[in-house]
């Protein structure tokens, strides 16, 4: 386990390297796109969510949300990230809601550092960014 500090400059920052953004983001999107076909599909983009756990504790304790209120939150979450309404996310859509759920991140952080405690075989955008930011400051 590791600890990282991060602040809204770090995100931004990391959201600003688009070769670096793109990779990861990519590397996601193939992690997602369970069938290979290219898209994420309504169902890929839920067992992703869900397997983040976000919307099923409140302060790491378990809450029962009824399944009709959760399909319907899923349902706003993909139809966010499905711009051209195709019925499925491509990479660019992807990329770029990525990007702004990042930079709302970034916005929240604000300029006060925050600690986090990260696995180390975690490969979060948060923990990426801080990946990045520490590569400058070595290599600087």
């Amino acid at each position: 386990m590791g600890v990282v500090i991060i602040d809204g400059s770090t995100v931004r920052d990391f959201v600003a390297n688009e070769a670096e953004f793109n990779k990861s983001a990519d590397e996601k999107f193939a992690a997602l796109d369970l069938n290979n076909d290219g898209v994420l599909s309504r169902s890929e983009l839920r067992k992703a969510f869900e397997s983040f756990r976000l919307l099923e504790t409140h302060f790491g304790v378990d809450v029962a949300t009824p399944p009709d209120e959760l399909t319907k939150l899923y349902d706003s979450i993909f139809e966010k990230f499905d711009c051209d309404n195709s019925g499925t996310i491509d990479r660019e859509e992807f990329r770029n809601e990525m990007k702004k759920i990042m930079l709302a991140i970034a916005d929240g952080l604000g300029t006060c550092p925050i600690q986090m405690a990260l696995e180390d075989d975690d490969d979060s955008f948060l923990k990426q960014a801080a990946d990045l930011e520490a590569s400058k400051v070595n290599s600087g």
